[in-house]
C-alpha cells in the first residue's frame, strides 16, 4: 500500500529522541519568547513543537460568541530572528534532536537543561522519549 502524499520528513523509519518539557504552570508570552529564543542557539534540534491552552481569535461558545478574542497573551513573539503568532498559552515543549550518538544527545540535554533552568521560574519536569508519530499509520492511510 502507498501514499498519495510523501510524508514531511523522511526518517528512514528511525525514530529521532524526543525531549518533552512539561511547564508547571502555563507560560506567559515573554516568558515563553525567552524559552525559545535560549533553546533556538542549541545545535542539533531538528524542531520544537509546543502544547497548551488554545486562544482561538474568536470566542467559541457564552454570549460573547464570535466577538473577537482580546486576550493579553495572543501576542507575535519575536524567536530566532522570525515573528511568531502565539496561539496558546504554552504549558509543554516536545523538543526533537537531530543526534547520532548518546554523547550528543547527553551534551544536548545538559544545554536544554540550562536553558530551562535560566527562563522557566515555575519549575518543570523533562523526559526523554518519543512522543509523536514519526512514520505514516494505519489512520493516515485510511483517511486519504
Amino acid at each position: 500500500m502507498t501514499s498519495k502524499s510523501a510524508p514531511a520528513a523522511d526518517y528512514a523509519g528511525v525514530p529521532l529522541p524526543e525531549v518533552q518539557i512539561l511547564t508547571n504552570r502555563l507560560l506567559s508570552a515573554e516568558t515563553t519568547e525567552r524559552v525559545l529564543n535560549a533553546l533556538d542557539v542549541i545545535p542539533n534540534i531538528r524542531q520544537i513543537n509546543m502544547t497548551g491552552e488554545s486562544l482561538p481569535k474568536t470566542i467559541n461558545s457564552g454570549p460573547g460568541k464570535g466577538l473577537p478574542n482580546n486576550h493579553s497573551e495572543r501576542k507575535v513573539i519575536h524567536v530566532g530572528g522570525q515573528e511568531v503568532e502565539l496561539r496558546y498559552l504554552v504549558g509543554g515543549f516536545y523538543i526533537e534532536l537531530d543526534v547520532e550518538d548518546e554523547e550528543t544527545m547527553d551534551k544536548r540535554l545538559e544545554e536544554i537543561k540550562e536553558a530551562c533552568d535560566a527562563t522557566i521560574e515555575h519549575g518543570y519536569t523533562l523526559q526523554v522519549g518519543r512522543y509523536s508519530k514519526y512514520k505514516p499509520t494505519l489512520h493516515d492511510y485510511r483517511s486519504e
